[in-house]
């Protein structure tokens, strides 16, 4: 039927040409007609050889004959036949004839034969790039030498048994040792193909799975190049325990561990249940840990938690990108066997895709780095091993600039020379002046101030500096600047390190640098043993510092007594920590670390503009003046609503004023160590009070003082042998009326109505304590809250007594409340990161 219908429009065709040519001769009218029928013939047996070898996989021949069909379609069953050629071509097109995927597109644009069944395919080929069509046809080559039989489909285990074939020579192997190279090529296609979770593997699945990795979508399995362990048979769980051991040591300390925890819990578990009531337990080191939890608490943590995990951030990105380096590697084996298949293949471009779609641990190391020059500075030094941390900066820098890619080798291997030798030159700046002839290379020549806040320092240093920007510009032009993501951001991880290193070697010392390197060469060498000494120097000094500190006594106590319900909670949990690890592995750590820090800089932003956002300032307003427009006449004049209403527009002003101290009392007492212990039993309250606390004095009449006579009485009502008084917080209420001889008139007149009440913080108590009635003191405060009514309340920020004798009591200094300067250190902070980047070429003042 097929061979009829090929034939009929060429019969259709000579009789109208018959039908045309009447007017000739009898003899020429019954000879064309024969010679028809002859080209007709030639036509058909050409088709039908065409058809023949477009079944057998010919593309030349597939795209022949959806041609054909395209055209007998604009005679007859249009539909029919423009569907069929569009199947053809499709079959030619995955085979990378450029004609087929030329007339698909026509087809798809004029929606010849395009169905509901073929449209999601010819789309898919249409819009193909010259790239994957070169991938699809070096594709096609290697499926047809791992499926030598011409399979459909073919079952996984056997394209691996036929792997070991993919560079021979027709059926023909090559004998003797294979060379690394293809071997390593063999084990590259060998992971590649074990992607295929089913049993069979299609040409369509290999094809596109092959397309994926040459677009730079490199498979989990594949970032790894290790050979096979070659440890096969049961899982660990099933071995016994003797070969477990020596199989999987990991795995059963693991097990052994998690063994004797369970075991410690049961028994912590028992002991503590008859000991201490463990209903009150937790909420008392809940209570306790919010307690303690201060502004400067937060502003000391802070700043070393965001610098720490930035920093640990770092580091697992880094590692990442030396992971990509080795997929690189195996990437690169892959294209080579690409080319040899498809000569026309675009190594280039395959590059370009794999630069792009590995760019993420890369933007990731950025936002970490930009995290921890934003906390470096804030942060406390002396909990900063920067000795250890700078040696590895320099671990990473050198091992990053080596996993670099070669393309762009001349230009990476200058940069980190001029970037080393600059830093060299900025040392050379700290010398003594005696040696200034090596301090001249680092200091600038000529110092040119730009604004308020910067300067540009012309000098050697700055020349190299700009060299080195000169040396980012040609990376990123490299390959019509496709270069930017292809070699400048990569090389960015060893300049950041570079910096790093050199911030941090600023605020090391040679003994911190040697002992570093020692241990880190122990690191490799004694592991497991220094491990154990690590561990035990850092909790005996854990201890050291918690006994040194007497207000975390009583939280280490009951640290102690929780570990049981800690180690009982933990393995009542369905995952260990080793299973949190890998849920964070899964979920990537990194994000998660970048997500919290954003979070808590956010937050820390927000507080600071919360509370540096109206600025006070050193107010001429004096109180005399304060009185009379928000004090009791001005209450008479209109009332004291409006008066208030007023007065609000005077909110934010630091005024320092002189008063008359009148009284101090206590509003608040705080002292979470003995609210603590007053819930445990008599007996263990009693131990841990004598422990933690003070003993009250003998009531010895000869050597007592007064302070100790009056505690020793309190020792029989209180009924205890030791107090804890000296963990309470105080806040305390002053009151301060106007002094004296106000407008140059000495009165003694006392309005009670005009005086301001202060509210002040326990650091403040020595002052206090030692302050008389009638006592004159200067006082600095802001006035805020309820300006205008009678008895203000504001915060006390600064006092000092004038008329105390300054040898007989501390309260003539002036005592000043410790308030932290947020914005200074938010601009300290950028003024860091500015210096950093951009240092010694300009520099932030």
């Amino acid at each position: 039927m097929q061979t009829e219908q090929l034939s009929s429009p060429q019969q259709g065709k000579s009789q109208l040409n018959a039908a045309g040519d009447g007017s000739r001769p009898a003899l020429s009218a019954r000879t064309i007609p024969q010679d028809a029928n002859m080209l007709n013939q030639e036509q058909e047996m050409s088709i039908e050889e065409q058809e023949k070898n477009a079944r057998d996989g010919d593309a030349k021949a597939q795209t022949e004959v959806g041609k054909y069909y395209l055209k007998l379609a604009d005679n007859e069953d249009e539909e029919l036949n423009n569907s069929t050629a569009v199947d053809w071509l499709i079959q030619a097109a995955k085979q990378g004839k450029k004609e087929a995927v030329k007339l698909l597109k026509g087809c798809l644009t004029e929606r010849k034969g395009i169905t509901s069944e073929n449209e999601q395919a010819v789309k898919q080929l249409a819009d193909e790039s010259d790239f994957e069509r070169a991938v699809r046809k070096a594709t096609l080559i290697m499926y047809q030498r791992l499926n030598p039989n011409r399979k459909k489909q073919v079952a996984v285990s056997e394209i691996l048994e036929n792997v070991s074939h993919i560079n021979a020579e027709g059926s023909k192997a090559e004998r003797g040792p294979v060379p690394k190279m293809l071997q390593k090529e063999r084990r590259v296609l060998e992971r590649l193909v074990s992607i295929q979770s089913n049993k069979d593997m299609k040409l369509d699945d290999f094809v596109d799975m092959t397309k994926k990795y040459a677009k730079g979508m490199i498979p989990s399995n594949l970032l790894m190049d290790g050979e096979d362990d070659g440890l096969e048979g049961k899982p660990p769980e099933d071995l016994p325990l003797q070969q477990k051991i020596m199989k999987y040591p990991l795995h059963a300390l693991m097990e052994m561990k998690e063994h004797l925890i369970d075991f410690a819990s049961k028994a912590g578990m028992h002991w503590l249940h008859t000991i201490v009531p463990l209903h009150h337990v937790n909420a008392l080191v809940f209570f306790f840990i919010i307690s303690n939890l201060t502004i400067d608490f937060f502003a000391f943590i802070i700043p070393l938690v965001i610098f720490y995990l930035s920093f640990i951030s770092m580091v697992i990105c880094t590692l990442k990108v030396f992971q990509d380096s080795k997929a690189w590697d195996n990437f690169r084996t892959m294209t080579d066997l690409l080319l040899r298949f498809e000569p026309d293949l675009d190594v280039e471009q395959a590059e370009v895709n794999f630069s792009w779609s590995h760019l993420e641990p890369h933007i990731h190391f950025m936002l970490s780095v930009f995290f921890v020059i934003l906390s470096f500075p804030m942060a406390d030094k002396d909990w900063i091993p920067c000795s250890e941390l700078a040696v590895i900066a320099i671990f990473f820098l050198i091992t990053s600039y080596m996993s670099l890619s070669t393309s762009a080798e001349p230009y990476t291997r200058r940069a980190l020379i001029v970037e080393a030798a600059c830093s060299i030159i900025g040392f050379l700046h700290s010398l003594p002046e005696s040696w200034s002839y090596l301090r001249i290379f680092g200091e600038p020549y000529v110092s040119i101030p730009i604004g308020n806040n910067f300067i540009l320092n012309i000098g050697i240093p700055c020349f190299m500096y700009f060299f080195l920007f000169y040396l980012f510009f040609r990376m990123a032009q490299l390959r019509n600047f496709k270069g930017t993501y292809c070699y400048l951001i990569p090389y960015l991880v060893c300049f950041m390190w570079c910096e790093l290193a050199v911030e941090l070697l600023r605020t090391s010392t040679g003994l911190g640098l040697i002992r570093a390197s020692v241990g880190y060469f122990l690191f490799l060498f004694a592991l497991p043993i220094l491990l154990i000494g690590v561990a035990l120097m850092f909790v005996i000094q854990l201890i050291k510092w918690l006994i040194s500190m007497e207000l975390i006594k009583i939280l280490v106590t009951l640290t102690l007594c929780s570990i049981p319900v800690i180690l009982h909670m933990w393995t009542k949990a369905t995952g260990t920590l080793f299973g949190l690890v890998k849920s964070l592995t899964k979920s990537s750590i990194v994000k998660l670390i970048l997500v919290w820090l954003t979070a808590i800089l956010m937050f820390c932003w927000v507080y600071v503009y919360r509370s540096e956002g109206m600025k006070v300032y050193n107010s001429t307003l004096t109180w005399q003046q304060y009185s009379f427009v928000c004090g009791p006449r001005a209450w008479k004049e209109t009332n004291m609503a409006e008066v208030q209403i007023l007065c609000g527009h005077l909110e934010g002003h630091r005024v320092t004023w002189t008063g008359r101290f009148k009284y101090v009392r206590i509003i608040e007492i705080d002292n979470s160590a003995e609210s603590a212990i007053n819930m445990l039993p008599y007996i263990l309250s009693d131990w841990m009070r004598c422990l933690y606390g003070e003993t009250y004095p003998e009531c010895d009449p000869k050597n007592v003082t007064v302070m100790e006579e009056e505690l020793c009485r309190l020792k029989f009502l209180s009924k205890h042998t030791c107090h804890l008084k000296k963990y309470c917080r105080y806040k305390f209420e002053i009151s301060v009326g106007m002094p004296y001889g106000t407008n140059g008139t000495e009165t003694l007149e006392d309005d009670a109505t005009k005086d301001i009440v202060l509210r002040a913080s326990n650091e403040f108590k020595n002052v206090l304590l030692n302050l008389g009635q009638g006592s004159v003191v200067e006082f600095s405060t802001i006035l805020e809250g309820k300006l205008g009514s009678k008895w203000p309340v504001f915060e006390l920020k600064a006092i000092r007594c004038l008329n105390c004798m300054s040898k007989l009591t501390p309260a003539s200094a002036r005592h000043v409340k410790i308030e932290h300067d947020w914005r200074g250190i938010v601009k300290q902070a950028f003024k860091f990161a500015f210096n950093f980047f951009l240092a010694p070429m300009f520099c932030a003042i």
